[in-house]
C-alpha cells in the first residue's frame, strides 16, 4: 500500500504563488497516474491537474495557464505550482495515486493539505 503525503498548504494573498508537495512511500514508477484534487466547503471534490508516468500533464480548465504539475521521481515526489491564485481557489487539496501492483489496483489519497487565498 501507498501514503501520500501533501504539503506546503497555507495562506496566501489573491495574485500570490504556492507550491504543494505530496510525497509518497513508494517509487512513482508503480504508479500510472498521480494527480491533485480540491474540495471547497460544501462542493464535490473536483480534479485539478494529473501527471501521467509518461510526464504528460493534464489539467481543468480552472487550472490551465496558471498551474503547473511536475513529478520528481528521484524523491518520490510530486508537485503543484499555483499561481496567480484567485479566492475561488480555497479548497483542501488531496494528492491521489494509481496504478497496478502485482496485478492489483490501488487507488491511494493524501489527507489533503488547506489551501487558503484571502486578503
Amino acid at each position: 500500500q501507498v501514503q501520500l503525503v501533501e504539503s506546503g498548504g497555507g495562506l496566501v494573498q489573491p495574485g500570490g504563488s504556492l507550491r504543494l508537495s505530496c510525497a509518497a512511500s513508494r517509487s512513482l514508477l508503480t504508479m500510472n497516474k498521480m494527480g491533485w484534487y480540491r474540495q471547497a466547503p460544501g462542493k464535490q471534490r473536483e480534479l485539478v491537474a494529473t501527471i501521467a508516468s509518461s510526464g504528460s500533464p493534464n489539467y481543468a480548465d480552472s487550472a490551465k495557464g496558471r498551474f503547473t504539475i511536475s513529478a520528481d521521481k528521484a524523491k518520490n515526489t510530486v508537485y503543484l505550482q499555483m499561481n496567480s491564485l484567485k479566492a475561488e481557489d480555497t479548497a483542501v487539496y488531496f494528492c491521489n495515486a494509481v496504478g497496478i501492483r502485482s496485478g492489483s489496483f490501488f487507488n491511494a489519497w493524501g489527507q489533503g493539505t488547506q489551501v487558503t487565498v484571502s486578503l
